[in-house]
């Protein structure tokens, strides 16, 4: 067999894994080589699809030291993450923005149509308390251990932590987080370690659990460390949580919209309407100007489309209007691409060459121009997407969205440009 009938049955394969995926089913679970992979393959529409709610929260500062501050609005987003999740939103998206001094929060609730419910849950400032154990009566005759039945309010709260941060053990270099309290915790929390020697100090977050270490000894100076199994990353989210109910830092609502499914269900079909309606006169005008160059191009397309789907069902992309406009964005481009090619080779043709050898050249002469375009967009997706998330470039979601789906969409079709069409061509244009 050939090599490039051995690449285009790759090809093939790749396509029936693509339209396996693409078709309409609730996940995917299988095991590979000992590794689980388990996807959910349904399209997940983002806000100005599906219908929501958008709250726009802005963090006052007022109280929080100038460096203490890009902390403050992390440990903030933090709380309102675990908020989110457990009012149970899907594909939620909160992220943080700093716009003329000013320090906010956006999040994004897709499906979420009780309002004011979400907003009182969001929009709360973060409540931190340390509680002590209450332990379960046993008769004196007993010999197993007292459980823990409940944790009973000890009055040290937020207010009472200076700061936590996490440093590293002196002798092991493991991760660990140290705690300071202002003079007046720390008298609380020697009276409370005193009386909880050998007991778990449980530490509550919006009245959910995030830590309980044990009290090995009475501790007295209003410093203390939380020592354990951590890892930096776990270590790190630990002090963000407690910091996010040590600072003070009222949240406000500057803005709330509501969309619903209704606007969102019309804009998908206006879209798709458009996308297919111009798809279609791509795929004419292919065929009309190229004849069967152009029908193994528009079959080049439709593998680029299934390609990309399946993609956006894996990785998994959340599908807004502005990430719809990339994906179309990006079709444009793949077309490019094959005018790009086809022209080539034409000019080789006219220049006397054979069809093999025009082919080969026309390729690798487009190549040149193909590849510098696609760099130039790429470079713009990555500014667009910023995934640094750095504070002097865009944050918007839609707009990373809309960055997201083109570069998708161009990597795809770099793959079917290249290698599809050209291997189409090869195996079957005479």
């Amino acid at each position: 067999m050939s090599r490039q009938r051995k690449i285009l049955l790759g090809i093939i394969l790749v396509v029936l894994v693509s339209l396996y995926i693409d078709l309409p089913k609730t996940s995917l679970d299988f095991n590979l080589f000992g590794l689980r992979f388990k996807r959910d393959l349904k399209i997940r529409q983002g806000l100005d699809l599906q219908g929501g709610l958008q709250v726009v929260l802005q963090a006052e500062m007022n109280d929080i030291a100038e460096e203490q501050r890009d902390t403050a609005l992390e440990a903030a987003r933090n709380v309102i993450e675990r908020r989110v999740n457990f009012f149970g939103v899907t594909e939620p998206v909160i992220q943080t923005s700093k716009v003329s001094g000013q320090y906010r929060i956006i999040v994004e609730l897709p499906g979420v149509t009780e309002t004011e419910q979400a907003i009182a849950l969001i929009g709360q400032t973060a409540q931190l308390d340390f509680r002590e154990p209450v332990f379960a009566e046993l008769p004196p005759e007993s010999t197993e251990s007292a459980t823990i039945t409940g944790f009973n309010e000890t009055g040290l709260t937020g207010r009472d932590l200076e700061r936590a941060a996490v440093t590293f053990a002196p002798n092991t270099n493991a991760p660990q987080i140290s705690l300071k309290f202002t003079d007046e915790g720390a008298q609380k929390f020697e009276e409370i370690t005193k009386r909880n020697v050998g007991k778990p100090l449980a530490i509550f977050l919006d009245n959910q659990i995030i830590s309980a270490p044990r009290v090995n000894e009475v501790i007295s100076g209003g410093e203390a460390v939380i020592t354990g199994q951590f890892s930096l990353d776990q270590a790190k989210n630990l002090a963000i949580q407690l910091n996010a109910g040590a600072l003070p830092v009222p949240i406000t609502i500057l803005e709330q919209r509501s969309i619903g499914a209704t606007l969102g269900q019309e804009s998908v079909q206006k879209s798709l309407t458009a996308g297919v309606v111009g798809l279609g006169l791509v795929a004419f005008f292919m065929i009309a100007y190229y004849k069967r160059l152009g029908l193994l191009a528009t079959v080049g397309l439709i593998i680029y489309g299934l390609i990309t789907l399946a993609l956006y069902k894996l990785i998994p992309v959340t599908l807004t209007l502005a990430g719809m406009a990339g994906f179309l964005l990006s079709i444009g481009m793949a077309v490019d691409a094959n005018i790009l090619i086809f022209e080539k080779i034409k000019e080789e043709q006219r220049a006397g060459s054979s069809l093999r050898a025009a082919m080969e050249t026309g390729f690798g002469r487009a190549w040149d121009s193909i590849r510098d375009a696609n760099i130039c967009t790429l470079i713009t997706c990555f500014v667009l997407f910023n995934p640094l998330g750095w504070s002097f470039l865009n944050t918007s979601g839609m707009i990373r969205g809309f960055a997201l789906t083109l570069g998708l969409g161009i990597f795809v079709s770099l793959f079917t440009g290249v290698v599809v069409t050209r291997t189409l061509i090869r195996v079957f244009y005479r």
